[in-house]
């Protein structure tokens, strides 16, 4: 099987050795490609010391999917596989996610099994994942793990799609199902990282964002048209007792017969745009 292993990394220095080394001794022949995302320790050059490693440095960080578009764009194999870089994954995950590359298969991902990740960040992946599953129609075992296989030429379809932050993960899992590719999920066991989370507290606000960019770009007609829907029950309920009542349909009767008008046709064309959007890349790449 032809793949490339890709890893982004932004101070990791702690850990990147080990785990470049592990995965080197592991997987002799795959080319490893590093991404150095602007860090501000000694991440470049340690993972520069292992053999038959890859390093393209990003002068400024740039962002965990950013990383990846650079190593995706610098990789010549059918496949790439994504792996994290501060120890979490080993290589025995790899084996369990090539068991699952076949010609029918477009996206596979790593469903991580017993622990997954610090537990800060579980409320926020609980909320975007019952936003995934409502934009997809698809129960989700595992929207962002960070062990992936997919075909670069696919993958390089949808690229525009796809944000330069940490999102990168849940943004390409919904893409995938909503444009009816072929997506495989295979249990995977993870550790606890080596060194410091890089968590922070506007990742609040980034996963709210995230959820509204998904339903946007994936499903806008899914919160547009329950909205149109309802605001027209109340029209009709409104006018229906104002011409009992009164005999007269109220400016306020009338402005939200409008709005209701205004938001359902918004939502028509919200849903264009995203689907014209999703097409570009497929005649540019």
């Amino acid at each position: 099987m032809d793949f490339t292993i890709i890893i982004p990394a932004y101070n990791e220095a702690e850990g990147i050795v080990k785990v470049l080394s592990d995965l080197i001794r592991a997987k002799p022949g795959a080319p490893v490609i590093v991404v150095d995302d602007g860090s501000t320790d000694d991440t470049g050059d340690k993972a520069r010391s292992v053999s038959g490693v890859k390093v393209i440095t990003h002068k400024r960080n740039k962002g965990y999917g950013a990383a990846l578009k650079t190593a995706i764009r610098a990789a010549q194999t059918e496949w790439i596989i994504t792996y994290d870089s501060d120890g979490q994954h080993t290589p025995e995950n790899i084996d369990a996610i090539l068991k699952e590359l076949d010609s029918d298969t477009d996206l596979v991902i790593g469903e991580r099994q017993g622990y997954k990740g610090p537990w800060i960040r579980q409320p926020g992946k609980r909320l975007i994942g019952m936003v995934a599953n409502f934009v997809t129609e698809t129960k989700i075992p595992d929207y962002n793990s960070g062990l992936r296989a997919f075909r670069r030429k696919t993958v390089l379809q949808y690229m525009h799609l796809f944000p330069n932050g940490f999102s990168m993960s849940t943004t390409s899992t919904v893409c995938f199902l909503k444009e009816g590719l072929n997506v495989v999920w295979t249990p995977i066991s993870i550790t606890k990282r080596t060194g410091k989370s890089t968590v922070r507290p506007s990742d609040a606000v980034k996963t709210f964002m995230l959820i509204f960019r998904l339903t946007m770009l994936f499903s806008p007609l899914r919160i547009f048209l329950p909205s149109a829907v309802v605001l027209g029950l109340l029209t009709v309920g409104l006018v229906s007792y104002e011409l009992v009542m009164f005999q007269n349909i109220s400016d306020a009767g009338v402005a939200l017969f409008t709005f209701t008008g205004i938001l359902f046709f918004f939502g028509l064309l919200a849903d264009q745009l995203a689907a014209v959007r999703r097409e570009i890349g497929k005649h540019s790449s």
